[in-house]
């Protein structure tokens, strides 16, 4: 191995068989940047080194790819699935589809018993007329659709209904 004198500028060949790459590599740094062809071969030789560390460090790749926020976005998914997995077994979530079916089966058998009661005050108080259960059955109807067509909004949001359906609800008490 030749002496290099590192106090002097260098050619990118010289620089490239003192830290043991080809001249294309050197050439290539320079065109990035990271060497600067005016540069003297110790801070050519401190840039290059710098380089080689923020490299190993994952903290300057090559691309558009940068390792280190690949790694903390990676940790990030793993712990958010952990997280989620650690809530399914508290019982804290459930899929989709488990929750839908039971909201379902539960509004059926709430449609049901809804659909019984304007016979159940027609047999406790059979002085109602037909007009009078017609109405109950039309409240229970209302009631019924706006159940219906309830989605997870509505429930995000307070309903401003609340005081006017209670109202009306008064008026029914028998």
């Amino acid at each position: 191995m030749s002496d290099f004198d590192l106090s002097k500028p260098m050619t990118q060949a010289a620089f490239g068989a003192l830290v043991g790459v080809s001249q294309q590599a050197i050439g290539n740094l320079v065109g990035r940047g990271i060497l600067d062809k005016n540069m003297v071969g110790h801070q050519l030789l401190q840039a290059y080194c710098s380089h080689l560390r923020e490299q190993a460090a994952g903290r300057a790749a090559n691309g558009e790819l940068d390792l280190a926020t690949e790694r903390a976005g990676l940790a990030k998914a793993q712990r958010e699935k952990i997280e989620m997995q650690n809530a399914v077994t508290r019982s804290e979530l459930a899929p989709v589809a488990l929750i839908e079916e039971v909201l379902s089966k539960a509004g059926g058998k709430i449609a049901g018993i809804l659909e019984a009661i304007p016979g159940g005050v027609k047999r406790r108080v059979p002085s109602l007329s037909a007009d009078d259960i017609k109405q109950i059955t039309g409240e229970i109807a209302r009631v019924r659709n706006i159940v219906a067509g309830m989605s997870l909004d509505d429930l995000r949001e307070p309903d401003e209904d609340d005081d006017d359906s209670s109202a009306e609800g008064e008026e029914l008490d028998l």
